[in-house]
């Protein structure tokens, strides 16, 4: 394991990224990965620092994915500052940063897409249809390039995460999931990079998320059990406070099945627009 802060490597080929990373599991190093969309924060610092101490190898890949946004998402302004990602990953331990063009990705002809069905099924993808067909699409591809022995991926994307668990082992990736817990402000407002488009009054109202989830989950630590009842006591936070709420609901932690009574481990999840920023969110009960 690295014992020192790098310089990351930047490789934009997929054919010198593969080399690269066959020549590591040859001379027998584990390689950790962390994938990004770019627009690193301290959650992304929190996955590379425990792919540093899991692997011997760190690579990080910044790739703005255009397949899991919609026509009307954020893709154009989403931030792109590489200089200032490699900064974050260096301090981190990465070693190298896969950063790839879009031709690069889906060159001329492209036309294959991965699905994972019941999981991506509800939740975000009643909105944002195609989005997990997008990302199930990109990480088989970085898998493949990448050759990872684990990859690290942070819960705030609770239904991606779960996606991503099925999709190692569905196809048979040999890929080792890594969850980590979302990371928060210290007000409770999870870390994301949608968070600097908020204005001061609209990132107080997203408060709202946070303090809705801990509502739910201090009801059911106090014995409620109706999943009806428990999201009632977050809706009653929320309505008043974000301008669209998409969605909150209780699903199965492992399954990510609707629940009638929290009789299982159960997770709260969210999913708002607070002014134009569509923002996400979930505690696990």
């Amino acid at each position: 394991m690295n014992e020192a802060p790098t310089t990351p490597t930047v490789i934009r080929s997929p054919e010198e990224m593969t080399t690269w990373s066959d020549q590591q599991r040859a001379a027998g190093r584990r390689i950790a990965f962390v994938p990004t969309l770019g627009g690193l924060h301290d959650g992304h610092r929190s996955l590379l620092e425990e792919g540093h101490r899991r692997g011997d190898r760190l690579v990080l890949s910044v790739f703005l994915n255009p397949t899991q946004f919609g026509p009307k998402e954020d893709l154009a302004k989403y931030p792109q500052e590489l200089e200032a990602d490699l900064a974050i990953a260096g301090r981190a331990g990465t070693d190298v940063c896969f950063a790839p063009t879009r031709a690069q990705m889906y060159p001329p002809g492209f036309q294959t897409e991965v699905q994972v069905k019941e999981i991506s099924q509800g939740l975000c993808d009643d909105l944002r249809p195609g989005h997990f067909a997008g990302v199930a699409t990109v990480v088989t591809k970085l898998f493949t390039i990448v050759h990872p022995h684990l990859a690290v991926f942070g819960e705030k994307n609770f239904q991606q995460l779960a996606l991503v668990h099925r999709l190692s082992t569905d196809p048979n990736l040999g890929v080792e999931i890594i969850p980590m817990p979302t990371v928060r402000e210290p007000d409770g407002l999870a870390m994301s990079t949608r968070n600097r488009y908020l204005s001061p009054t609209d990132r107080e109202r997203a408060l709202s998320l946070s303090r809705a989830l801990q509502a739910a989950r201090e009801a059911a630590v106090a014995g409620e059990r109706d999943v009806a009842a428990l999201v009632a006591k977050a809706r009653a936070i929320l309505d008043p406070a974000v301008d669209k709420l998409d969605y909150v609901e209780i699903r199965n932690a492992d399954t990510l099945a609707p629940m009638e009574r929290l009789d299982v481990p159960g997770v709260i999840l969210v999913a708002a627009f607070v002014g134009t920023t569509r923002l996400i969110d979930n505690m696990r009960l």
